[in-house]
């Protein structure tokens, strides 16, 4: 396992969070439910991308990351805003019904995968990486099902560009997010520096669960989702 380049800032850890793909791809413990009312909702067409080559051909795969040192509030220009950091509390999205609070922190379990939540109707976030609003890509996984039906994130698939996402933190502050895309990712080609990487200045936030067929073989799905989204406030 290659280390992560070396840097004085989130820039060099963006890609750090790629083992959280490893367990979303996994879905140890999304099943999908005979309770289900149907799958759940996909991206569109347009935006159901196959992945570039595989993502362990375009980005170096973690050793386990540290905390970096908190940065200054930067103000706001091209760049948009940035926060200091502090944990999520609450996440909300209003367009697709998403109201949960209580999100759990996530760290790398002893194989360097990423921690599921063990509660369905709870999101995670992962704690090693960015806070929500700091510069980077901040991430918050949830299951799409369960054995007894829908969980956090079965209607992700449906979120919209535009949609606001509101992340309440610790400090009393809400991080207003707002969508760029949603995308649906084969997980045998997950784009690791696609999701993971360089957020070009920006606070970034990506919404993460699983989508596409229900293997029934597996137990699994085939893909996962992901929701792209940029602080704005």
């Amino acid at each position: 396992m290659r280390s992560l380049p070396s840097s004085g800032d989130h820039r060099g850890r963006l890609v750090m969070v790629v083992t959280a793909l490893l367990t979303l791809a996994g879905c140890a413990l999304i099943l999908r439910a005979f309770t289900t009312p149907g799958a759940p909702p996909q991206p569109n067409a347009a935006a159901a991308t196959s992945a570039p080559p595989r993502a362990s051909d375009t980005a170096p795969a973690p050793s386990t990351p540290t905390r970096p040192k908190p940065m200054a509030p930067k103000r706001e220009g091209s760049f948009g805003p940035i926060l200091q950091p502090s944990p999520p509390v609450t996440l909300v999205i209003p367009s697709i019904g998403v109201r949960t609070s209580g999100i759990v922190d996530l760290h790398l379990d002893p194989h360097g995968k990423l921690e599921a939540p063990t509660d369905f109707d709870r999101a995670g976030w992962y704690a090693d990486g960015p806070t929500p609003g700091e510069f980077g890509p901040a991430v918050i996984g949830a299951h799409v099902d369960s054995k007894s039906g829908p969980a956090v994130f079965y209607r992700l698939g449906s979120l919209q560009k535009g949609a606001a996402v509101d992340v309440t933190r610790k400090d009393g502050n809400t991080a207003r997010f707002v969508v760029d895309r949603v995308a649906r990712y084969s997980k045998q080609d997950f784009p690791t520096a696609t999701v993971y990487g360089d957020t070009k200045g920006r606070a970034e936030l990506r919404l993460i669960t699983c989508g596409g067929a229900f293997d029934t073989a597996s137990g699994h799905y085939v893909d996962n989702i992901v929701a792209y989204a940029h602080l704005t406030s």
